[in-house]
């Protein structure tokens, strides 16, 4: 049995990989949900559930396909995401009184107050975040973010969508 070398990998290459936008913004996801889980371990809620959280406070009366359009995740996985918001005890859904198939999604008491209790937690990971910054570097980083998900929002499988507009 002949043992092969396997090829080299020019390091051109694998920098160029690196400094591609969209494997720099993944692992800038990747750093960004490791901050908060290590803040927020104890809660034992994920990056996505507490953005659901997030929106469920801020709008009333949202069900499942209108909570997707507001924090930009397609209707499946919103779904398994308030099914396991739900079997925590953090949200209910309730019927529309105006529309019995719908089910509006609302926090429990119990949400609001695991909501209430992760906000220094998610402070935190927030200001770790942008410790890597100056302060006029993390403005001007958010800022630029924040153009670049506006200009894309819209071409995305699962844009965010509020008050019938793209964010």
């Amino acid at each position: 049995m002949v043992k092969r070398t396997p090829p080299k990998v020019e390091s051109q290459s694998v920098d160029a990989l690196y400094k591609r936008p969209g494997f720099m913004l993944r692992r800038a996801h990747q750093i960004s949900v490791s901050l908060f889980m290590e803040q927020a371990v104890s809660f034992g809620v994920t990056t996505t559930q507490y953005g659901v959280l997030v929106i469920l406070r801020c709008y009333d009366n949202l069900d499942q396909i209108g909570l997707s359009k507001k924090v930009g995740l397609d209707r499946s996985t919103t779904g398994l995401v308030i099914k396991k918001l739900e079997a925590d005890g953090l949200v209910v859904r309730i019927e529309d009184p105006a529309d019995r198939r719908r089910k509006i999604i609302v926090l429990t008491a119990r949400g609001e107050r695991k909501l209430e209790e992760m906000r220094p937690a998610a402070a935190r990971a927030q200001d770790i975040a942008l410790s890597a910054f100056t302060p006029d570097e993390a403005d001007q980083f958010l800022l630029l973010l924040g153009k670049f998900v506006d200009t894309f929002n819209g071409v995305t499988r699962a844009p965010i969508i509020v008050d019938g507009e793209d964010v």
